[in-house]
């Protein structure tokens, strides 16, 4: 039987077969593949529901009977996908695994992904095991080869998992998570330069156990998880193999839920990444896989395969899965215990990480000879978008507001106006909304959102369901201000329903700023969790009464507790019992209390993805975010589309308005 995980359940999808008989199942395949065609769906039955040590024993009775290689037999068979995932399930795990490294280190480039996965996911056992096999197989060491296939930092960390030595003791040193804790600081965060060596002997060597402590030490001395440092300190491959130890870490079917998640999301499937983890983890954890999944995407794993693709290759890899848990019926207790404990860790993680912008003040300031270059730059015929780009992106808001008197008081002239007449397109949008301050370019945004034929209810939602009392607040002044009217009555006039309650009661900023109550949050949750009225109004209004009034470190215990008690996330319950407005404005809110700057990261991400640039979405999200936490942006970016924000931009826009997004977005990851 395949391992077992804790007090020895068995966590795999797949499992022995009962009453097996290896030399009936070799003749039934001899049969399946005899003559002209195959028949494929017996091949996948089998296949499929019998354990790796009974394909082996198949394997070897295949041979006696018939004096013939059924791996080689099938390979003859079958074709394309289908062929690579029956095959793969043919061979043992370790054996596996030498496979797809041996493929991924040939040939002209270096598929540095899937070394990652494997080295970073693999038990001392497991790792033992995979050097014995490439050795049987290849007559070669795979130390050697992955030597003379990868360079730096990058080779070091990969040998020194290779070796299948962490540690392994759960007896935990609290002096020794402490030191180590320190160690990883003074390498990076608290050192001029990095010490990338201190970084591998700590991640490569101590227990998995002892190193959950230390990220948690980490966290409490420095103000933000070890992720965060390994992206500003490391770069590279080298930066994403630390990563995904670290991921492993944390938990290895988290880690392996969000690489099949990846592969299968958007155009086109990485069927190799999806057949080699629904291969190598069917025996291990697919049931702890599973559960991660549905929790962290709200949509089963089951039914993304069914969707993302087809014909045998999909029934197989369906059986692999062993069941959909969106189906009736279907419940893991597991699930919410795994949902519960991620929960904690992001919750305590969003709590204590310090949010950080793009743009800071600029030292040695002087408001009288920015203003000087900027009439400059707008003096007589044409306009050096260059000097403009180069002062207004590197002024904090705060400057940029000295700017405008300074400019006011030299030329008599309204500094706002003369570069809405000078610039134009994307670029004089970018540069108009840095020159207010953020809460008139919020009321400005609400007000467009609202005028003319129909009503932006996205950028309505986006704003008021993100900014806290103190921004909403300034908001309203700012509005009533430049538009004669109140917020709340713009917002009346232009929307109904419970959208309108939702949007007016999020206007006021009267959100409660206390910690979080343990009792209250029990209760809150089983307000949300209850559906035995069947009234939609009172639906509506539970949730509205609660996210739009409770802090936020509340509101993370509440849905914390929401898992434990329904076993789906918040979220999942909003989009499964709400549609239209309502359900996009509590979407937004769970959202942006989870993690604000992965909500920011998501919207960036979709306005550029696709054909054509949602600009307003582009420049409101860089502009409104550079002062507050578009670099945590920027790293939560990276870390859900494996691409930099600045490289993204980089691609998607063009010209002057390109030079000032970049200039504002402030680094390159």
């Amino acid at each position: 039987m395949a391992p077992t995980g804790k007090a020895g359940i068995y966590r795999g999808s797949v499992k022995d077969f009962p009453d097996f008989n290896a030399e009936q199942d070799a003749e039934a395949l001899y049969n399946a593949m005899k003559g002209f065609g195959s028949d494929k769906e017996a091949i996948l039955d089998l296949i499929t529901s019998r354990s790796n040590r009974q394909r082996v024993e198949i394997c070897q009775a295949y041979k006696s009977l018939y004096g013939k290689d059924l791996i080689a037999d099938l390979k003859y068979e079958l074709t394309g996908k289908f062929e690579r995932l029956i095959v793969g399930l043919m061979r043992p795990p370790p054996y596996h695994d030498a496979k797809e490294i041996k493929d991924a280190i040939q040939g002209a480039g270096t598929d540095e992904k899937c070394l990652i996965e494997i080295m970073a996911s693999r038990t001392n056992r497991q790792m033992h095991a995979l050097l014995a096999a490439y050795r049987d197989a290849y007559e070669k060491e795979l130390e050697g080869d992955i030597l003379g296939d990868t360079s730096g930092h990058f080779r070091k960390m990969l040998v020194v998992l290779l070796q299948g030595t962490r540690e392994e003791d759960d007896v935990v040193s609290e002096d020794l998570v402490e030191q180590d804790a320190k160690d990883l600081l003074d390498a990076g965060e608290a050192k001029w330069g990095t010490d990338e060596a201190q970084f591998i002997y700590i991640l490569g060597h101590r227990s998995k156990q002892h190193l959950r402590l230390v990220f948690d030490e980490y966290l409490k001395i420095s103000g933000k998880p070890i992720e965060y440092s390994i992206r500003a300190e490391l770069s590279g491959d080298f930066e994403k193999l630390m990563l995904a130890v670290v991921k492993c870490i944390r938990s290895t079917a988290e880690y392996f839920a969000e690489r099949l998640y990846k592969a299968m999301q958007g155009l086109g499937t990485k069927d190799n990444t999806l057949i080699r983890i629904m291969v190598s983890r069917s025996e291990i954890d697919m049931l702890d896989i599973r559960e991660v999944f549905r929790t962290k995407y709200e949509k089963s794993l089951y039914s993304m395969i069914k969707e993302d693709t087809s014909g045998e290759y999909k029934k197989a890899l369906l059986k692999l899965c062993g069941g959909d848990d969106d189906a009736a019926g279907e419940f893991f207790p597991e699930a919410a215990q795994v949902a519960y404990r991620m929960w904690e860790l992001s919750a305590v993680a969003v709590a204590k990480v310090e949010l950080k912008g793009t743009v800071r003040p600029a030292t040695n300031f002087n408001a009288d000879g920015d203003a000087q270059v900027l009439r400059k730059a707008m003096k007589g015929l044409g306009t050096d978008e260059d000097a403009i780009i180069s002062v207004v992106p590197y002024r904090s808001n705060e400057q940029r507001q000295q700017i405008i008197q300074a400019y006011k008081s030299h030329y008599g002239r309204d500094l706002l106006a003369d570069l809405k007449s000078e610039l134009s397109g994307s670029l004089a949008k970018v540069i108009l909304a840095l020159m207010m301050t953020p809460a008139q370019y919020d009321a400005k945004q609400l007000k467009k959102a609202m005028e003319g034929a129909g009503t932006d209810e996205s950028i309505l939602i986006e704003i008021l369901a993100t900014r806290n009392n103190r921004e909403i607040q300034a908001i309203n002044e700012a509005y009533a201000a430049v538009y004669q009217k109140s917020l709340e009555d713009a917002l009346s006039s232009d929307t109904s329903g419970h959208f309108k309650r939702i949007l007016v009661s999020l206007a006021l900023g009267n959100r409660d700023e206390g910690a979080e109550d343990l009792t209250q949050a029990h209760e809150d949750a089983k307000k949300l969790a209850d559906v035995s009225s069947g009234n939609t109004d009172s639906l509506e209004t539970r949730f509205l009464s609660i996210l739009c009034t409770r802090s936020y470190p509340h509101l993370r215990k509440v849905f914390q507790e929401f898992v434990k008690m329904t076993n789906h996330d918040v979220e999942h319950a909003i989009r499964k019992r709400m549609s239209g407005d309502v359900r996009d404005a509590f979407v937004a809110i769970v959202r942006s209390i989870k993690n604000r700057p992965a909500f920011f990261a998501d919207k960036l991400y979709k306005s550029m993805k696709g054909i054509g640039t949602d600009d307003r979405t582009l420049i409101r999200i860089i502009v409104s975010r550079s002062e507050s936490d578009l670099l945590n942006i920027r790293q939560e970016f990276i870390d859900l589309h494996e691409k930099s924000l600045h490289q993204m931009i980089e691609k998607d826009t063009s010209g002057d308005y390109r030079k000032a997004l970049l200039a504002i977005c402030g680094g390159q990851d």
